[in-house]
């Protein structure tokens, strides 16, 4: 099978659809593949550097707001589907599949023009604009929440789950603790903020070390590259407490998330999938800055199966982290409670099922 793949701009777009390429490509070896993403766009260093086939058309997205910019997008996107027709019908695949980006609108709509079958896959529980505009036009949209559902064809809609769960299955936890720097007895609380990291959670992180220095459990605080030195100098200033270990970056995430107890995070969707495949409660902290707020309805379809506690950004200071991380990592009862709850929504055979459904349209 001949599969091409785009998807770009941040990571939550780009590592589903690598974790769905690793996995086909252990079922079947022989499968060819071709990443069309942009050169702008995280994709273009991240899948070359996996040695997956990479070409790049230009596209922009929309501005949300009356601009000029948005006629000169129109133009873009006619120009981006003759580039992408040029590339499918060198390229020759068997079907298309796009996992989110505005990079997608060009290329799944050149493929389902050429008659090309083709897959969209949402992982949040809101849709972009690319995805609702390509869902009148593609074979089967695949999902990862059920509150995505309202906003497709209902007859065009698979359940999937997010391909970025299959690969956090099977991985050594402990190996993941003694990288990270972590006891292996101890409780683990993971406190990131995505790959950029984020301010407020590092602000609320760095007034409450002299306080988590004193729990019986262990911190692992992951800055973001970005904010590292900032936070650097800062813990300088009020020490760093020998039961925190401090990171601007972990490359081996899904190692890491099988050793620990409890994940303090956004609601990002590749993290949802990672946490409920593994079965790991989590207090999230949806960033209120993404499209249609999305983050925080990802957040309430896992707080509201008590899989997750949300807390708002604006309710989030050293005080009230504190306390929800006590309240469930010292409460054996609470935290078991929560695991259940959070492997019932996990789908770790994401990926296979992603596979499955392309093979099923292939045919």
């Amino acid at each position: 099978m001949r599969i091409v793949v785009s998807g770009g701009g941040t990571g939550g777009h780009i590592y589903p659809a690598l974790a769905l390429i690793r996995e086909i490509q252990k079922q079947s070896a022989d499968t060819e593949f071709l990443y069309i993403g942009t050169l702008n766009g995280l994709e273009s260093t991240i899948v070359p550097r996996e040695k997956i086939p990479f070409k790049s058309i230009y596209i922009t997205g929309f501005q949300r707001k009356l601009s000029f910019e948005n006629i000169k997008t129109v133009y873009r996107f006619f120009k981006g589907v003759r580039d992408s027709k040029k590339i499918l019908k060198e390229f020759g695949p068997d079907i298309v599949i796009g996992t989110g980006g505005y990079v997608c609108g060009p290329v799944v709509y050149a493929a389902a023009k050429l008659g090309i079958p083709t897959i969209i896959h949402e992982q949040n529980s809101v849709p972009g604009l690319t995805n609702k505009f390509l869902s009148r036009y593609v074979n089967k949209i695949a999902v990862c929440f059920d509150e995505a559902k309202d906003y497709f064809p209902a007859d065009k809609i698979v359940f999937t789950g997010n391909p970025r769960a299959s690969e956090v299955m099977g991985q050594d936890g402990i190996r993941g603790r003694l990288s990270a720097g972590l006891s292996t007895t101890k409780p683990v609380v993971l406190i990131f903020g995505g790959s950029r990291g984020a301010r407020p959670i590092n602000d609320a992180v760095v007034k409450s070390l002299s306080e988590l220095g004193e729990k019986p459990y262990q911190v692992l605080y992951i800055t973001g590259d970005v904010h590292f030195e900032a936070v650097k100098n800062e813990v300088e200033l009020v020490g760093n407490p020998k039961n925190v270990v401090i990171k601007p970056f972990i490359h081996n995430m899904p190692e890491v998330l099988a050793g620990v107890d409890l994940v303090v995070s956004r609601a990002g969707a590749t993290t949802l999938a990672e946490i409920t495949s593994l079965g790991i409660p989590s207090i999230l902290v949806p960033s209120p800055y993404v499209t249609n707020n999305h983050q925080e309805k990802n957040a309430k379809s896992l707080s509201n199966h008590g899989a997750a506690t949300l807390l708002l950004e604006k309710e989030l200071n050293s005080k009230s982290l504190v306390q929800h991380i006590d309240r469930i990592l010292l409460n054996k009862q609470t935290l078991e409670a929560m695991k259940i709850k959070a492997k019932e929504l996990g789908v770790p055979d994401s990926a296979t099922k992603l596979h499955e459904l392309m093979k099923q349209l292939v045919k």
